[in-house]
């Protein structure tokens, strides 16, 4: 069964363009799924996967036999798994100089790999496009199409009946707890939920994570995450970690980073334009799945019922904005002041579980006053509503609230 991808518009907008077109993300994310339905509708096309050797092989050893058997009958050419080639970016570049008319599509499930592997002789030949576990709105699309029409009519600041707000925030914390990889969403009760869960995490993603990059500890890498897990939404503290995960200072950083490079993890760099007073280095932590990050420390409590509801609201703005490519970073001062997250270097962004009056802590009136931004965003359960603080508007939202370019400046409305 497929379910339409909000990437899928913007592929097809560059159908025709002569420059490849990369799609990287995790595994398990549905980037095959997303190009044989890109495929079907195209005629004159064909796909192929490297995962098969004998295709692979050919790639790699006779190039020009691949060209003539692979991409000279066709026009658009679909090629999944592509991180398996040896050379394959000098002889994607080469396929692309030597050839005529041809539209190539490729997928990987490692950014590094296609980083190392193609991206770097590509200079001015590719495009590359994230695909990431469902958004809420694409997994709304999917679990109730009907409010999910409804929900694209509705305006941002629009205060809906509680009847309304139970209905969406069901579905949400169904999607935060569980998270957004396809195999989850279509998943038929929790149960499966959870087992689906586990197996991205043990046979894909730690698997790619020691393989890739040939880390000899599993149990080090899986405390590594886990320790991360239990920090979502905080400033990392190598120190700690090196401790808590008994590992040098300098593995640790290679190891969040490999660990960052295949999408479990985002760290999360701050924002700063005065070094005395604010905070320049260390990364806060969020993952990329909420549902992935759940199953990591095997919990998958209802959210009233969890110490950790907040980093959970928190991770879920997080992967919103990352999905519909903002620029997100976060502010903190050496004394501490923190607002959550920063978009495009100009919007600030609070996130609270619950707010029962209209209020604007501190750490956020500082950074309004400081930077004077046009807008702010607090999302939070209770309250929709829109106040002046200074110049700046103030806008108070519900957490499922669309982020729409009249708002928010960067968003790509698709």
């Amino acid at each position: 069964m497929y379910i339409k991808r909000n990437l899928e518009e913007i592929i097809n907008k560059y159908i025709e363009t002569p420059e490849i077109i990369a799609i990287v993300g995790a595994r398990q994310t549905g980037k095959t799924t997303l190009l044989k339905h890109v495929q079907e509708n195209i005629k004159n096309s064909t796909f192929i996967t490297f995962e098969d050797v004998k295709i692979r092989t050919l790639f790699d050893r006779d190039i020009d036999a691949f060209i003539e058997l692979h991409i000279n009958p066709y026009q658009h050419i679909f090629i999944d798994e592509f991180q398996y080639a040896r050379k394959g970016g000098q002889s994607l570049k080469f396929i692309y100089d030597t050839t005529h008319n041809k539209k190539i599509f490729i997928s990987g499930s490692s950014v590094l790999e296609l980083t190392v592997n193609a991206v770097k002789y590509l200079a001015g030949r590719i495009f590359s496009f994230n695909l990431y576990p469902f958004g809420f709105q694409e997994y709304l699309s999917y679990k109730n199409p009907h409010l999910y029409e409804y929900y694209k009519k509705i305006e941002q600041d629009k205060k809906l009946d509680n009847v309304l707000i139970e209905k969406f925030y069901s579905l949400l914390e169904d999607f935060i707890i569980y998270g957004g990889y396809p195999r989850v969403v279509i998943a038929k009760g929790t149960e499966e939920k959870k087992e689906v869960l586990k197996n991205i995490l043990n046979v894909y993603l730690l698997k790619d994570v020691k393989d890739s990059f040939r880390l000899a500890d599993d149990y080090k890498i899986f405390n590594l995450i886990k320790s991360l897990s239990l920090q979502t939404g905080n400033v990392i503290s190598y120190n700690e970690l090196s401790s808590t995960t008994q590992q040098s200072f300098s593995l640790l950083k290679r190891s969040l980073s490999l660990i960052e490079k295949t999408y479990i993890i985002a760290l999360l760099r701050p924002f700063f334009t005065n070094k005395r007073i604010e905070l320049v280095k260390n990364p806060k932590v969020y993952f990329y799945d909420t549902g992935l990050r759940n199953a990591v420390i095997d919990d998958f409590k209802k959210m009233d019922a969890r110490q950790d509801s907040g980093s959970l609201y928190e991770n879920f703005i997080f992967t919103e904005f990352t999905k519909k490519n903002f620029n997100v970073k976060y502010w903190r001062t050496k004394s501490k002041a923190e607002v959550d997250f920063i978009i495009n270097d100009k919007i600030p962004v609070e996130v609270k579980s619950n707010l029962n009056r209209l209020t604007i802590g501190k750490p956020l009136l500082s950074f309004i006053e400081k930077y004077k931004p046009e807008e702010a965003f607090i999302f939070n359960r209770n309250i929709v509503e829109k106040i002046k603080v200074n110049n700046t508007k103030v806008r108070f939202l519900y957490h499922f609230s669309k982020y729409e370019q009249k708002t928010i400046e960067g968003y790509q409305n698709y």
